[in-house]
């Protein structure tokens, strides 16, 4: 079988990378046809046409077909309101989530399977002296909106001290849209020429990527793929994160996939998309085990902000507790 689609990069790791992988271990797939830079994700596979030099937030466009005619077994990333009853003979609050208006990210995981990155791509290249975060940060419009969701100049600064505080080096990431095919909304990104930069107390108007150099032990990611010119941006990536000691990343595609390693993950939550009806828990607070970040890393910690209001008032205070919380250095 021909696995075919050219979707946004996260909707690719959550609804075709799975399927395609499964197709593998059950001995069906025949080849894989994507867009330019997916090989390495795509290891299994003998034969990998890197077709497409463009991705589509359509859909209908992507390949994946629809409800009615699918490519692939889940074609929306929320999930069908019917998939938890796949699961009431083996998850006793399946039925919690059953009766939600709209998907809340359960899919069905009969055809399935995700391996782990981490053991497939860890090695001896990427490694430092001290134990090492990831902190993979986006700036991006997003369906015709200015960007919302992004780790402001005061929050990376707060974080970066805290890391680095507690013996931690750090791997900063923010894509300048360069680096991959760019699907509609990074390519408005790159129109209303967008920089990530504020004025802070004490250090003035400053980009992320500036505030990276004030850190001995913060690394942009970007330097450390022009380091490494015989590898491709997403060899960089896989080989690098496979070797973190976790991750910490604004939501989307960034997450998902630092979500492939299933190491300790904070993710920020901020829209209204991530934040459906049950997506993470019901009103009784049973986690809602099924959704798609669960299932990709058992050990993804979700940190909620809607709409990024804590965020866009430099209110980090619980934010960087759970950091604290979740990463406490060495003891």
């Amino acid at each position: 079988m021909t696995v075919d689609t050219n979707p946004e990069f996260g909707i690719e790791l959550v609804l075709v990378l799975p399927y395609a992988y499964w197709l593998h271990t059950q001995g069906k797939l025949d080849k894989v046809i994507t867009s330019k830079g997916m090989k390495p994700f795509y290891y299994f596979c003998n034969d990998v046409e890197e077709k497409y030099d463009y991705r589509t937030v359509d859909n209908h466009a992507s390949g994946l077909g629809s409800g009615d005619n699918p490519n692939v077994p889940n074609c929306w990333i929320y999930g069908s309101i019917d998939n938890a009853k796949l699961y009431k003979d083996t998850w006793k609050h399946w039925e919690s989530f059953a009766d939600v208006t709209a998907g809340c990210g359960i899919l069905d995981y009969r055809e399935w399977q995700l391996p782990n990155y981490s053991q497939i791509y860890r090695n001896d290249k990427f490694t430092f002296e001290k134990p090492f975060i990831v902190v993979a940060n986006r700036y991006n419009w997003e369906h015709g909106t200015a960007p919302i969701g992004y780790f402001n100049i005061q929050s990376l600064n707060k974080i970066f001290k805290y890391l680095t505080d507690k013996g931690y080096t750090v791997i900063y990431k923010r894509p300048k849209n360069t680096e991959f095919p760019l699907d509609q909304n990074e390519m408005n990104t790159i129109y209303n020429k967008e920089t990530l930069q504020e004025e802070v107390e004490g250090l003035g108007i400053i980009s992320d990527y500036d505030l990276t150099t004030l850190y001995k032990d913060v690394i942009l990611l970007d330097d450390i793929v022009q380091e490494n010119t015989n590898m491709t941006y997403n060899e960089v990536q896989l080989n690098l994160f496979a070797n973190a000691t976790g991750f910490i990343g604004m939501s989307g595609g960034s997450t998902l996939l630092l979500n492939l390693f299933k190491k300790q993950t904070i993710t920020y939550l901020y829209n209204g998309s991530d934040l459906r009806d049950k997506f993470w828990e019901d009103a009784a607070g049973n986690v809602n085990i099924k959704n798609y970040y669960y299932a990709m890393n058992p050990n993804v910690i979700p940190y909620i902000d809607r709409d990024c209001v804590d965020m866009h008032n430099n209110n980090h205070t619980e934010f960087l507790k759970l950091i604290k919380e979740t990463f406490k250095g060495k003891i």
